[in-house]
């Protein structure tokens, strides 16, 4: 596909302007500003792209030019077998992509440097996003959100839509600063993320009912709803409703009155309750076709040690993780209910969810089917940033696992900074597309970009345990255990039957201070996924507690389950930016075990 077909796949119609003065100011924007300190070839190579297109010699910006005029290459200078130009190249693309969701945001002009060539295109910002909000106001002012659900006789209004009046009738100030960050939350999202699909799960939240007349109690029960949809923005593929609690009395509505043609899939409501200085939250997530409980939870607070919007923030945040994570309760139960086969022509939000399952085991015999599908899903659905965000992983793992042809790993890298890149530029909030990028940069050997995403990731929604994972994950396996396992730990206490690749950096952590019984206990929980990791560790582990049989089998599972592995250990371990140490404890360890190097390799 050349760079006009993607431009119309994708949607995008490019508005460039020549102002001379203007480009040139925003230069020295981008030359003066912290994401380019550190790279002084590359703000060198930016200022002379800019500098000839101006000067009219766009034409000449060619792979030898810009090798011998910025890297000092000599005239005999080869850009195919010396591949600095290209490498550089994209290195800049990604560091103008990372400057304008952050320090270049609200800037008038942006400077981009499309794939597969050298000169600079300039897009005016203002336009763009007038544009933008144009098209958000024009969706929102139709019924596209999404009809009104009637519960139990009372109003349901879609987020966009609560009204103010309702949360003034609470007399809380701190419920007034809560619905303008609520409110505020639903604008960033992306148009797409506000029409309702059908095939994307719809929630609807109830205001928790309250034991009692006291007024703290219905300002609490009120504030947790309102955020509970806050924390829920933080994830696009879910729908979010709110209803009014009705004037019959406290008790909340039948799940089966949601019942309909159109209707919400799941609710969320709860309860609160005061005892002396204690109060009890009661949360609980219902499937409204059944009526089943699909999670519950109870929370007990001291209110002398706590504010009402500590306790709120708290105590939602945890509600909303607990839902609406890829391994939450709503996608959990969604996954279960997945046909057994990928159709690549599947619905974007099945492929989605499918990539997140994938994510679990990491089978090779999955990777191709979802690879497809995620690609028809961007063509047909070009603005879903979560597609195009699980699409930059799937091309990561091309590229990370050996799927790619010979020569072909560059390229693969190169797709997935562009999918995840593209993510955010549909939504410089999402939370999923940071993290491919910063996976993405990690295998790539860019360590500190990689975890200066995994840190951004976290910091948008700290209450995610893959976003403290993937940071602990960075953080370990390049030899900072003391800040890493801390956040990997506290990832697996948040959640459920956690994937076994969370306990990769722990059982090598134990490994390394010689706490061989807890290397075995950490490996073993990654081994029922068939892990070859897992079963490397579990080798090593029994070797050193004495199981001399038990470590040959554990020998022959990573021979059957990761051939790569079982071939070169320390090759392996490096594609992951594994430190010396790491690797070296390794080996020796598989060779305690009995492991050689099979004869072929």
């Amino acid at each position: 596909m050349d760079n006009s077909d993607q431009r119309e796949v994708e949607g995008h119609e490019e508005r460039e302007f020549d102002c001379a003065q203007h480009v040139q100011e925003e230069l020295e924007r981008i030359l003066n500003s912290a994401s380019f300190q550190g790279t002084p070839k590359r703000r060198e190579m930016l200022k002379f792209l800019i500098e000839e297109t101006l000067a009219g010699r766009a034409n000449t910006l060619k792979g030898y030019t810009i090798g011998v005029s910025v890297f000092e290459r000599e005239d005999n200078f080869d850009s195919q077998a010396d591949p600095i130009v290209r490498l550089e190249a994209r290195r800049l693309r990604q560091d103008l992509d990372s400057y304008y969701i952050s320090e270049g945001a609200g800037n008038p002009i942006r400077i981009s440097i499309p794939k597969g060539q050298y000169a600079p295109r300039f897009h005016n910002q203002h336009e763009e996003r007038e544009d933008r909000l144009d098209q958000f106001q024009s969706e929102n002012a139709s019924d596209e959100i999404g009809p009104d659900i009637p519960v139990d006789g009372t109003e349901t209004e879609p987020v966009g839509k609560i009204r103010l009046s309702w949360l003034l009738a609470a007399a809380a100030c701190s419920l007034v600063l809560l619905a303008a960050g609520v409110l505020f939350g639903i604008q960033l999202l992306s148009p797409q993320a506000l029409k309702f699909d059908t095939a994307r799960p719809s929630v609807t939240v109830l205001p928790f009912i309250v034991s009692s007349k006291d007024p703290g109690q219905d300002v609490l029960a009120t504030g947790i709803a309102y955020q509970i949809i806050n924390e829920l923005t933080r994830f696009p593929d879910i729908q979010i409703y709110l209803t009014e609690r009705g004037k019959t009395g406290p008790q909340p509505p039948d799940p089966a009155r949601l019942m309909g043609p159109q209707k919400a899939a799941y609710l969320i409501n709860g309860s609160v309750t005061t005892e002396g200085d204690f109060v009890r939250v009661n949360a609980r997530l219902t499937q409204t076709a059944s009526n089943r409980v699909l999670w519950s939870a109870s929370y007990d607070r001291k209110l002398s040690q706590s504010t009402l919007l500590e306790i709120e923030e708290g105590i939602a945040s945890d509600v909303a993780s607990s839902i609406g994570l890829p391994y939450g309760a709503i996608k959990s139960e969604l996954a279960k209910n997945l046909p057994a086969a990928t159709d690549p022509s599947a619905d974007s939000f099945e492929c989605v969810l499918r990539g997140y399952v994938h994510r679990r085991s990491l089978s090779a015999d999955l990777h191709a089917p979802i690879r497809q599908c995620l690609e028809k899903a961007v063509q047909v659905d070009s603005s879903y940033p979560e597609a195009w965000a699980m699409l930059g992983w799937i091309y990561l793992d091309e590229a990370r696992f050996g799927y790619a042809k010979p020569g072909e790993k560059e390229l693969y890298f190169d797709r997935g900074l562009d999918s995840a890149s593209h993510a955010l530029t549909l939504d410089a909030n999402n939370v999923f597309a940071l993290k491919a990028m910063s996976a993405i940069n990690h295998y790539m050997g860019n360590i500190a970009e990689g975890e200066k995403f995994a840190r951004e990731a976290l910091e948008k929604n700290p209450y995610d345990p893959d976003s403290l994972v993937q940071l602990g994950w960075r953080l370990a396996v390049v030899g900072n255990f003391e800040e890493g396992i801390p956040l990997i730990q506290k990832a697996i206490g948040r959640i459920n039957n956690p994937p076994s690749w969370y306990f990769h950096l722990i059982a090598i952590d134990h490994m390394l201070n010689g706490r061989f019984a807890e290397t075995l206990s950490a490996a073993k929980k990654g081994t029922i996924d068939g892990s070859g990791i897992s079963w490397c560790l579990t080798a090593i582990a029994h070797a050193e507690l004495g199981n001399k049989s038990a470590a040959r089998t554990a020998l022959h599972k990573i021979a059957e389950t990761s051939p790569r592995l079982n071939r070169d250990p320390v090759a392996f371990f490096r594609v992951h930016q594994a430190n010396d140490r790491i690797t070296e404890a390794i080996l020796s360890g598989l060779k305690k075990a009995g492991w050689v190097a099979p004869k072929d390799s």
